[in-house]
């Protein structure tokens, strides 16, 4: 090969080429060098969307070269390698891209000199790879060989006869280095395995009986575990001779399967045999804006996940001026104001806190940073079980027709939309559950299709958890490998809506399972077709509700989206554009315009969500692609919305048939990453639809306290008011359902009183609970399940969920409206209290990114400028634990509230719960800056724990707030107060005048700072102390159907004390 090629590189080394096709950074640029694993080898390194492939260039044994490129694609042979990579600069050659972009070699280096035959000898590796030659192919083998035997003496050979013996060890010393030479060639059958099990079992019928246990040793030299039901199957003798050795013959004919396997698998990796290319991901490097006393400076970002290292540097191309470790990295906090604005947290090596104000070149690139980091925060993490996974979850209607040679795009989430920043094109998510319709292709095929794709993209297999066919209606659920142990109880069901319900080709498949301690369901639906057929399809909704078949057989009195932490809908569910077909022109000129809201008021789903007929309290994430049917095959670029038939023309106007939905108990963190379509997979008249999950997990608990000495806890609910929407009178009972619960506990017989609208008010007397573990680190992630029964005949009329972190730091009023099938039957209000034990809780990967909240109000507390049902005083938080996302919508969209009750919260940080009002309080307040987010302001809380702290009077009696929907039996409650419980360095502020015992006025609302009467003189503002204030109480909606459609009414307008 001629010295001048620019394009060899000689003897340089992997990370050293992949760092000069890192600073290329163009697709298809490439480098060919000496292998670092073969003698007399080459390899081609080829950059494409930032990751390195490298394919093997072998000699035969005539010595000419050919490309280990991707299966299928015909080995092509040359002469010289400069002929080889010409003919690969041409498309379709079996590579990711076809070369394009030499690298030429660093100036300053001396060149190398051109290979005569080999490179030179490298340092053998714990497994030598092969070589063409047949001494090279045993050399190579010797390692191998080496363990197998070194294992075979560990296993007891007691019941192996001694030829048998013999015949192991023969194989393990000298067979296997042919079996090897046999794989390197392409022939995977492994013969001399083949002939050694079939020298076992000469004589079946008289042997089989000492064949077993042989096998079962070979099994164990493989693989430390056996089979199951081994042992049972020896012990039981049929009398039928003939059905003794047919079961027999079933159990050799298993152990065979997997001892080839296990061999193959073993050969293979040891002959480093992969496929013929192998991945490495390059670190990505991200350009920034460093904001420093106010003067801006270009910087560069580079996450190395494998390292678990964050360097910062000055240059792109520079060396890293400096690198933290992943547990030096504190915490993310994503500005809401500014969307590309992150500030990072970092310790330095004087164990002092630094932050960084970082600018980054769009949204998208911030959010990729954040994935990154906290795909390598997880990875180094010495946590034993995970507590955030990712989950993908893709639907595609495929039209009857096979997919395209690739399909990467739809995992990748590449397309339009919400989609990932190129920089986690490469991340993979645990879990990945796809659901497709009319799917021609077999369960096996698609399998192996979607472990395929995944593979090329991850270099992991996926291992799989589930699936569910119906007909063409299919769901598959895959997970990563390391979680195949956490994932329990999975069941599958499916439901048929086709005509009169019988028919599959419209319908339902599920999958449920447990991740731990967190259950998840999945359901993939292909409901009716048809414009005018909306009403056929909530009916079909209603009916996958009553008879899916899926998750805790204890929880059959609720529906299935109240029985799974997180629940999502996916599925081709045929909601169309309620608009007339004389429309068409201008949908498709809208779209063309991306002016998608205008034609998403018309989505019939959104339509009917909004009057609470379908997927009631379920979320869907901004839709900002455009519609996924009816596309003309084989292009994106034009809608057929136009049918001939007999009858006539039927249209069928662009529409979001494809959709991903989601429901999540209460408080739970779930955020979503993205939400698009592909436009490159067109071989249907619907696009694939992907959306990415960020999802909070808990582990199987162990308490660390000693059961004997800890403190039993409890969790008490008092002043319970169902108020049902039925003209029943019958009399009720709640029924309280969880997994922390020993067993289900009901309460009496509610007092049934008439109310409005034809509706029945039940108040339900105090019930105490007992968790079978008071430890907080395990019951604030749990949740009660409330089910109000009938006692005549034990029917559910209306379900809801409560959870328990809400009562974290107080006593809390929760607001839940009911459901039963799908439909709102009622609303339940009341209190929930715990006593739990005291334990500092473990921090959550998911609060390692929080997002600093805007404080809309200015200073001085105009009112009417927070619209957030939060409020802004909670500068710092998790956009979704408390289940308001960053678009700050009410939570009572959701089907739940909780107020805080007011002079109850602890001043310290949110926390375990203390009964209100301890001694306790009056602690140390240092503990408020455990965080290191708040370590620098630690100076100024320890001078404001010398001074006195002002806790807010509780209004008298008389003053209390109205009744729940204006009913005057029911005791009243404590004005709620909007002031933070925080200290200040200024003279407490005076107390608000209080009414005169036993005066009666309507409550008016006050103002956001302090709640003090608009006559009455303003304290001096308190000292806000970042990430600390009390949850400020959540507005209670109307009872009304129509609740979600309320607007806050203005502080400075009077409300009537008998309204809500």
């Amino acid at each position: 090969m001629p010295r001048s090629q620019p394009w060899y590189h000689g003897t340089i080394t992997r990370s050293r080429a992949e760092d000069l096709l890192s600073k290329a950074g163009r697709d298809g640029s490439f480098i060919l060098r000496g292998s670092e694993s073969i003698l007399g080898a080459y390899a081609l390194c080829v950059l494409y969307q930032n990751c390195v492939y490298t394919y093997r260039i072998l000699p035969n044994e005539e010595r000419q070269l050919s490309v280990q490129a991707s299966e299928g694609v015909p080995n092509r042979f040359f002469s010289v390698l400069s002929d080889l990579v010409d003919a690969y600069y041409s498309p379709n050659m079996g590579l990711v891209t076809h070369l394009q972009h030499p690298v030429p070699k660093e100036e300053g280096l001396d060149d190398e000199t051109e290979p005569t035959g080999q490179p030179p000898q490298l340092p053998p590796r714990n497994f030598p790879a092969s070589d063409v030659t047949e001494s090279n192919q045993e050399q190579a083998c010797t390692a191998l060989s080496d363990l197998f035997l070194q294992r075979l003496q560990l296993v007891d050979l007691s019941a192996v006869p001694e030829e048998h013996q013999r015949a192991l060890q023969e194989y393990f010393t000298t067979s296997l280095v042919l079996d090897a030479a046999q794989v390197h060639s392409g022939n995977h059958s492994l013969p001399s395995l083949k002939k050694l099990t079939l020298g076992f079992c000469r004589n079946l019928n008289n042997e089989i009986s000492r064949i077993v246990p042989t096998l079962e040793a070979f099994q164990t030299v493989l693989d430390q575990q056996i089979s199951p039901g081994i042992g049972r199957s020896r012990s039981q003798v049929s009398a039928d001779p003939v059905q003794s050795i047919s079961s027999r013959l079933e159990q050799l004919t298993k152990l065979l399967h997997s001892i080839e396997e296990k061999a193959k698998s073993s050969v293979i990796e040891s002959v480093g045999f992969d496929g013929g290319h192998k991945r490495s991901l390059i670190p990505p490097t991200f350009e920034v804006k460093s904001d420093s006393l106010g003067i801006s400076t270009k910087m560069f970002l580079k996450v190395d996940v494998e390292s678990g290292r964050l360097y910062f540097k000055k240059s792109k191309d520079g060396s890293e001026d400096k690198y933290y470790l992943q547990n030096k990295i504190l915490q993310l906090v994503k500005s809401q104001k500014m969307p590309a604005k992150l500030v990072i947290v970092l310790e330095t090596e004087k164990e002092k806190i630094l932050k960084k104000d970082l600018i980054f070149c769009d949204t998208k690139k911030r959010e990729g940073f954040c994935q990154l980091l906290q795909q390598l925060k997880n990875k180094h993490s010495a946590k034993p079980d995970p507590d955030m996974i990712t989950v993908f979850v893709g639907t595609w209607n495929m039209g009857n027709a096979g997919p395209p040679q690739s399909i990467k795009s739809w995992f990748q989430c590449k397309g339009q939309g919400k989609t990932r920043d190129d920089t986690a094109d490469h991340i993979p998510h645990d879990m990945y559950v796809i659901g497709t319709q009319e799917d021609p292709l077999g369960e096996r095929e698609w399998t192996d299709t979607v472990k395929n794709t995944l593979r090329v993209i991850t270099d992991i297999t996926f291992k799989l958890i589930s699936i569910q066919t119906l007909w063409n209606i299919r769901i598959l659920v895959l997970a990563k490998p390391e979680h195949e142990n956490r994932i329990s109880h999975v069941f599958s069901d499916s439901v048929k809506t086709g005509i009169a319900n019988t028919l599959g080709n419209k319908g339902a498949v599920g999958v449920s399972f447990m991740f731990n301690g967190t259950s998840f369901g999945f359901i993939n639906s292909h409901l009716t077709s048809g414009s005018e057929k909306k009403l056929r399809r909530n009916q079909n909704y209603i009916n996958i509700l009553s008879i899916l078949n899926s998750g805790d057989k204890k929880l059959n009195p609720f529906d299935i989206t109240h029985r799974f932490t997180h629940l999502f809908w996916l599925g081709d569910l045929n909601y169309r554009i309620e608009l007339p077909s004389t429309e068409a022109e201008n949908i498709v000129s809208k779209i063309k315009q991306q002016q998608y809201q205008e034609l998403l008021v018309k989505d019939q789903l959104n339509m009917e969500r909004d009057e609470g007929k379908v997927f009631l309290h379920f979320d869907e994430e901004d839709i900002t692609f455009p519609p996924t049917y009816r596309f003309e095959r084989e292009t994106r670029e034009k809608y057929a919305y136009t049918k001939a038939k007999a009858t006539g023309t039927k249209y069928n106007l662009p529409s979001w048939c494809d959709r991903v939905l989601r429901k999540s108990y209460p408080l739970v963190h779930v955020v979503s990453q993205s939400y698009g379509c592909t436009n490159d997979i067109m071989t249907s008249d619907h696009s694939p639809v992907f959306a990415t999950f960020e999802v909070g997990v808990s582990s199987q608990f162990v308490s660390k306290h000693d059961p004997n000495n800890a403190s039993e806890g409890g969790i008490k609910f008092m002043n319970c008011v169902a108020t049902l929407f039925t003209k029943s009178k019958t009399k009720f009972f709640i029924e309280f359902h969880s997994s922390c619960l020993e067993k289900i506990v009901k309460t009496s017989e509610g007092e049934n009183t008439d109310h409005k609208n034809g509706s029945i008010k039940v108040r339900f007397g105090e019930v105490q609970l007992t968790p079978i573990i008071s430890d907080p680190e395990y019951l604030l992630d749990q949740h009660i399940l409330i089910c109000v029964k009938s006692t005549d005949c034990d029917e559910s009329y209306g379900e809801g969920c409560v959870a328990l972190r809400a009562a974290e730091a107080c006593k809390t009023d929760f607001h839940v409206t009911l459901t039963h099938r799908g439909e709102r039957t009622g609303t339940l209000i009341g209190s929930i209290q715990l006593h739990i034990t005291d334990c500092k809780q473990t921090e959550k990967l998911y609060d390692f990114i929080k997002v600093e909240k805007d404080d809309h109000g200015s200073s001085k507390g105009k009112a009417g400028e927070n619209k957030c049902a939060v409020p802004h005083a909670l500068e710092i938080t998790n956009p979704s634990y408390m289940g308001v996302g960053v678009k700050c919508g009410y939570a009572t969209d959701k089907g739940w509230s909780y107020t805080p009750k007011a002079g109850s919260i602890s001043p310290k940080r949110l926390g375990h719960n203390r009964a209100p009002n301890t001694p306790d309080e009056t602690e140390s307040g240092t503990e408020m800056f455990d965080n290191p987010l708040y370590a620098a302001m630690a100076t100024q809380a320890r001078k404001e724990q010398e001074l006195p702290r002002w806790d807010p009077p509780t209004p008298p009696p008389d003053s209390g707030a109205p009744a729940a929907d204006g009913d005057p039996d029911r005791p009243p409650r404590p004005t709620p107060r909007n002031r933070s419980f925080t200290c200040s360095e200024s003279k407490p502020p005076p107390l608000p005048a209080s009414p005169a015992p036993g005066s009666k006025r309507p409550v008016v609302p006050q103002r956001s700072d302090g709640g003090l009467p608009l006559n009455s003189p303003r304290p001096p503002l308190p000292i806000k102390r970042p990430g600390f204030s009390e949850p400020q109480p959540l507005l209670k909606p109307r009872e009304s159907r129509d609740q979600h459609t309320r607007t806050p009414a203005r502080p400075s307008q009077s409300i009537p004390a008998n309204k809500q």
